[in-house]
C-alpha cells in the first residue's frame, strides 16, 4: 500500500483539507497521490473491493470514543454506566464492539433487541426503551431477560401487569420540561413530547409500580433531544429530574451533537460529562446510579459513505449526481441536516467549484449539499460524504427500489465487511406471495 501522510500535514492551497480533518473519522490520511484513506485504506481500494455506496467505519476511532465516555463518567462518578443508543446504528456489527468495549445498550423494538442478542450482548445489559411497545415485544423482552424496562406510560403498566412473571427491574420516562434547541423533529424533552409522563402523571404511576409484588422501580428516566450542542440544556435537564424524588437510579439519555460542518461548533465529551457530573453534584442524591445514552456523539464521526459519480451538469448549477441518495442519507430531507463531502479520489487538487450534490432518487428533496466544494467533478470520482456514521444505516431505504449500501469497518490498513450489500433477490422475497 501506498505511504500515507498524517492529518496533521499542511493543507494544500486552494482546498479545505485542514477544517475537513475535524469532520472526518480520527484515523483518515491522504495517499502521496491525494486519495483519502481511513484506517489506513485508500477509498480507491475499498470502492473497488466493496463497490458503493458504502458505509465504511473508522473501528479504532470509535473504540477511542467509546472509552472516552465510558471512562471519562467513571473518574466524574464512579457509580455510572454508559449505554449505546442503538438506533443510531443498529447493526450486529456495532452491537458486538459496544459489548466488547463494556457498553450496556439501549435498544427501541423487537428488531434492536434481536440484533442485540444475535450479536452477544448481554440481555442484562439490554435497556428497552419506546413510547408504544406492543404485548409481543415485551414478551420477547422478558423472555429474554433483559436487564431494565424503561416504562413510558400508564397502558404499558397495564401490559405489564398482565405479562410478568417474574420481578423486572423498571424505570419511568418523565417529561423534563427542557425545550432542546435543535431540529424540531429531534426534540423529545419539552412538554408536548409523545414520550414520557408529566410529573404529576410520572408521580401516580411510580406508587402504582411500587405497590407491585414483580415491578422494581428503579428510577427515572429522561431525553431531551438529538444534535444538541449547548451543554448547559443537559444540566438543566438533570435539574429537571431531581424534583420527581430521590431514587436509587437517574437516567439522564443521551443526545450530545456533534460537528457536522467546517462552521460548526460541538462540545468535547470532557465538557459535556463535566456540564452533566456538575448538575448530578448539586441535585441528585449521593451515590445515585448515574446513566447516560450517547448514540450519534458515538458514531457520527467514525462513518463516512462513499458513492461513484454518474454524472455532472452545467445547467442552472452545477449538478453532480451519485449513485445514492435520501434511500441512504435521508437526515438530509427529514432534519436539515447539512454534510460535507470531499472527492476522495483527488482531495489535495485545488476546490475550485460550488456545486450541488444531487442522489439519484426521483425526489427535488434529493439534495444530499447545497453547496458543497470540491474540483471540477468528473464522471467515476469517488464522493465521500463527512460524519454520516450515526442514522444513514438506520433510515436506509428502497426508494426507486434503491438496495442498501453495505458496512466495513477499517482498522490498521485491513477492511472487514459487517453488512452486505442487499440484493435485487432480497428485495423480491418479501413479495414472493405475490410473484406465485
Amino acid at each position: 500500500m501506498e505511504k500515507v501522510t498524517t492529518s496533521a500535514q499542511p493543507a494544500p492551497e486552494n482546498t479545505r483539507i485542514g477544517e475537513l480533518w475535524d469532520v472526518l473519522p480520527e484515523e483518515s490520511s491522504v495517499t502521496d497521490d491525494g486519495v483519502l484513506a481511513i484506517g489506513g485504506v485508500p477509498i480507491t481500494e475499498l470502492a473497488a473491493q466493496y463497490g458503493t455506496p458504502l458505509h465504511v467505519f473508522d473501528e479504532t476511532g470509535l473504540r477511542r470514543q467509546i472509552r472516552r465516555f465510558i471512562d471519562g463518567l467513571a473518574e466524574r462518578w464512579p457509580n455510572s454506566e454508559v449505554l449505546f443508543a442503538s438506533k443510531s446504528l443498529p447493526i450486529v456489527g456495532m452491537y458486538r464492539v459496544a459489548a466488547e468495549e463494556g457498553l450496556s445498550v439501549d435498544i427501541a423494538g423487537g428488531g434492536e433487541l434481536q440484533l442485540a442478542l444475535a450479536a452477544g450482548v448481554d440481555p442484562a445489559k439490554l435497556h428497552f426503551h419506546g413510547n408504544a411497545k406492543s404485548d409481543a415485544e415485551l414478551e420477547l423482552a422478558l423472555t429474554a431477560g433483559i436487564g431494565a424496562i424503561i416504562v413510558d406510560n400508564e397502558d404499558e403498566l397495564d401490559r405489564l401487569e398482565r405479562l410478568l412473571t417474574r420481578p423486572q427491574a423498571l424505570l419511568l420516562r418523565v417529561i423534563p420540561g427542557v425545550d432542546a434547541e435543535t431540529h424540531a423533529s429531534q426534540a423529545t424533552g419539552g412538554d408536548r413530547s409523545k414520550f414520557g409522563l408529566p410529573m404529576d402523571q410520572a408521580l401516580r404511576a411510580i406508587e402504582r409500580m411500587r405497590a407491585h409484588p414483580l415491578m422494581e422501580f428503579e428510577g427515572v428516566h429522561l431525553h431531551i433531544g438529538s444534535q444538541i450542542l449547548n451543554t448547559r440544556q443537559f444540566a438543566e435537564a438533570v435539574a429537571k429530574i431531581s424534583t420527581a424524588g430521590d431514587f436509587a437510579t437517574y437516567d439522564v439519555g443521551g443526545g450530545l451533537g456533534v460537528k457536522y460542518t467546517y462552521d460548526e461548533q460541538a462540545p468535547e465529551v470532557g465538557e459535556y460529562l463535566d456540564a452533566i457530573v456538575a448538575a448530578a453534584r448539586e441535585h441528585l442524591p449521593e451515590g445515585a446510579r448515574l446513566l447516560i445514552e450517547p448514540g450519534r456523539s458515538i458514531v457520527a464521526r467514525a462513518g463516512v459513505t462513499v458513492y461513484d459519480v454518474l454524472s455532472v451538469k452545467h445547467t442552472g448549477d452545477t449538478f453532480v449526481a451519485v449513485n445514492g441518495g435520501m434511500a441512504d442519507t435521508l437526515d438530509v430531507a427529514l432534519t436539515d441536516q447539512r454534510f460535507e463531502a470531499v472527492l476522495a479520489n483527488r482531495v489535495t487538487e485545488p476546490w475550485t467549484e460550488t456545486v450541488q450534490l444531487v442522489g439519484r432518487q426521483c425526489e427535488s428533496g434529493d439534495l444530499l449539499i447545497d453547496g458543497a466544494e470540491m474540483p471540477a467533478a468528473r464522471v467515476g470520482d469517488l464522493v465521500v460524504m463527512a460524519t454520516t456514521g450515526a442514522y444513514s444505516y438506520t433510515l436506509s431505504n428502497n426508494y426507486n427500489g434503491a438496495l442498501r449500501p453495505a458496512i466495513v469497518f477499517v482498522k490498521d490498513g485491513e477492511s472487514r465487511l459487517v453488512a452486505r450489500r442487499e440484493t435485487y433477490e432480497d428485495l423480491l422475497r418479501l413479495h414472493e406471495p405475490a410473484i406465485g
